[in-house]
């Protein structure tokens, strides 16, 4: 896979990593003010993939080039 990138592409990954962040930090926080099991389960989830997702953008940030 080609690693360079022009600079709005870096922008929008760090835009998304950021939104990502947002709402990891936002579901992680939601998990002790609920009661709900399945919404808890819901919330688990999200944080698991919003880590991988992370990693993910990580790995392309840290692999470009512009």
């Amino acid at each position: 896979m080609n690693s360079n990138y022009a600079l709005h592409e870096m922008l929008e990954v760090h835009e998304m990593a950021a939104f990502k962040t947002v709402c990891m930090t936002k579901s992680k926080t939601m998990q002790s003010l609920v009661t709900d099991p399945e919404l808890l389960q819901i919330l688990q989830q999200e944080v698991k993939l919003s880590q991988q997702q992370l990693q993910e953008l990580g790995g392309v940030l840290t692999k470009a080039t512009l």
